[in-house]
């Protein structure tokens, strides 16, 4: 849920915030004054494109930022936008609220933040999508796609979902069988040639049998050995020093850097006097160094090769690792790593005929799966078209459209990944007229009531979420006004709903209203939302009443208006 929303040089909007609350929020105000613009920072929030276009003039940058709550989500729901913020690294603030954040250059860049870090604004739509939905003109007329038809359809009948998985892992497994029986069957002898290239390359590369890493060990082996000299030298005349010279020279042991400490170490310790016994035991500390120091020194002394004929059969394996590494990959590594993927290709494009006819085999066994649990997906979407279309039906019926009737019709189609069904909803003014497509047969006005009544029987199940309906109610009025506002308000039983209206009808039902504003002066256009207090809202409800907020006819009018609706709305709630 939308807990609150700040803009910034967004269109006419300088700067402006609200606070949001549960139930039934409506904007309004005059034409131009700004109440798109709401809107459009809503839709940006949930990842919506950005158009620098919409940036104030002047400004160099529009900024829209908002706060969502999770808590009355349904569990399930809960936790899959809670996970999509753990994967962002996001964090909720101190209130257990998420804070979203877009930002619009005028020179047309954007970026976008969740909950504290910086994410594309793919993200945001991922996020939003179970927590803010927004219904607009445009939106309606997605309506009139088969692929959102079916969408309506999957989501009225939570019972679809776990059969369309199904159905997807079926069709997936099956496709990717079809594919690699068409691919062997049809590219035989460019398959023959693929093998017999990963055949020479695996006996190239078996024959150095090279092993991660190795080069790396073998540089270094190599340089050692040409530096065998330089270091065995060095070695021992830094363990000579430390630890005498008994096996390399007359090098007096007595002067060796161990005798020389330990000497020191016992004259301090055995002192009477504390600090001189202090410093005794940091001494000790270094003929431990010292000791371990040596005893590597001579554990290196004695690794050092000194094989002679060890260097050229070094440089003999660099080359013919160098020799893989030219063809198969950077290094070592990459050639192991090469070698298996190879293996494994060269195993699936077995092309004999016994590999065949077993494929064969495959692909018939998975398409009678496809087509069982495409049937299975199928019954179950007739069941809900049905149910469906009886529910969307009457509350077409209580949006003054009396005798109209939508039918939510399932034909079949090729198989595709989400099944065999082509969903198509029609729309007949009465029961004895065909139903016809939505697209040929809609108004604007009743495109919009078919939107609103799909809505509310979509949500039934739903709580906690955010629904927002840009002018659902343009090209309606009287009697049907009224309806949509009741409907809006039950919807808001469960669900926080944000409309942006024309109508004092809907407008009457609201909990919260909000009035955008305009303000024009010589050089520049302002606009701002204020919350209305009831006093203020009869005198709003009486300006849309055709104007007549100053007269005392109009203020009553409004004033009854509100009354009768908010009764309803208690009796909602109660």
């Amino acid at each position: 849920m939308l807990q609150e929303i700040a803009i910034t040089n967004l269109g006419v909007i300088p700067h402006a915030s609200a606070e949001l609350s549960e139930g039934l929020t409506v904007l309004t105000g005059e034409t131009g004054a700004g109440k798109t613009m709401v809107v459009t920072g809503l839709r940006l929030l949930t990842g919506g494109r950005a158009d620098a276009s919409r940036v104030r003039t002047g400004a160099d940058q529009a900024v829209v930022e908002g706060s969502f709550s999770t808590e009355a989500l349904a569990a399930e729901a809960k936790l899959l936008v809670d996970d999509i913020v753990d994967t962002t690294g996001g964090q909720a603030d101190e209130n257990g609220e998420y804070l979203v954040s877009r930002s619009v250059k005028s020179t047309g860049r954007s970026r976008a933040h969740l909950a504290g870090r910086s994410v594309p604004a793919a993200t945001l739509a991922d996020f939003s999508q179970l927590l803010l939905t927004i219904h607009g003109q445009n939106d309606q007329l997605r309506l009139l796609a088969p692929e959102e038809q079916l969408a309506a359809l999957d989501r009225f009948d939570t019972s679809i979902a776990p059969k369309r998985e199904a159905y997807r892992g079926a069709w997936k497994t099956w496709r990717s069988l079809a594919k690699d029986l068409k691919e062997r069957t049809e590219k035989r002898r460019e398959l023959a040639q693929e093998v017999d290239r990963l055949q020479f390359a695996l006996e190239e590369i078996d024959a150095v049998a090279p092993e991660a890493g190795e080069d790396e060990q073998l540089l270094t082996g190599i340089r050692r050995l040409q530096d065998v000299d330089a270091l065995r030298e060095a070695a021992e005349t830094a363990l000579v020093a430390i630890d005498g010279g008994e096996d390399y020279g007359s090098y007096d042991s007595n002067d060796a850097a161990s005798t020389l400490v330990g000497q020191a170490e016992s004259a301090l310790s055995t002192s009477s006097d504390e600090e001189l016994q202090a410093l005794g035991t940091q001494l000790s500390q270094a003929t431990n160094i010292l000791s371990e120091v040596a005893a590597e020194l001579g554990s290196y002394l004695a690794d050092l090769p000194s094989d002679p004929a060890a260097l050229d059969q070094m440089l003999q394996r660099q080359q013919d690792l160098k020799s893989l590494t030219k063809k198969y990959a950077p290094d070592a590594a990459g050639v192991v790593a090469w070698r298996a993927k190879a293996e494994k290709r060269l195993a699936k494009i077995d092309t004999s005929a016994e590999a065949l006819e077993e494929l064969k085999k495959q692909v018939a066994e998975a398409e009678k799966v496809v087509i069982s649990k495409a049937n299975a997906l199928s019954k179950a979407r007739g069941a809900a078209a049905s149910r469906l279309s009886e529910a969307v039906t009457e509350e077409l019926r209580g949006l003054a459209m009396p005798k109209a009737r939508l039918s939510v019709v399932v034909d079949k189609q090729n198989f595709g990944p989400e099944g065999q069904d082509l969903i198509e909803m029609r729309l007949a003014p009465n029961d004895t007229m065909d139903a016809k497509p939505l697209a040929s047969s809609a108004s604007g006005g009743e495109l919009s009531r078919v939107m609103l009544a799909l809505e509310v029987v979509l949500s039934a199940t739903t709580a906690g979420t955010t629904l927002v309906f840009d002018e659902v109610d343009a090209g309606v009025g009287g009697r049907a006004a009224v309806e949509i506002g009741r409907r809006l308000a039950r919807l808001a039983t469960n669900n926080q709903v944000i409309v942006v209206t024309h109508l004092p009808q809907v407008a009457a039902y609201a909990d919260t209203h909000l009035h955008v504003s305009k303000n024009v002066g010589d050089d520049s256009v302002t606009s701002g939302v204020t919350a209305l207090t009831p006093n203020q809202r009869v005198e709003e409800l009486a300006r849309m009443l055709a104007g007549l907020d100053d007269t005392e006819t109009g203020r009553a009018h409004a004033q009854e208006l509100m009354q009768r609706a908010q009764d309803e709305v208690g009796k909602m709630r109660g």
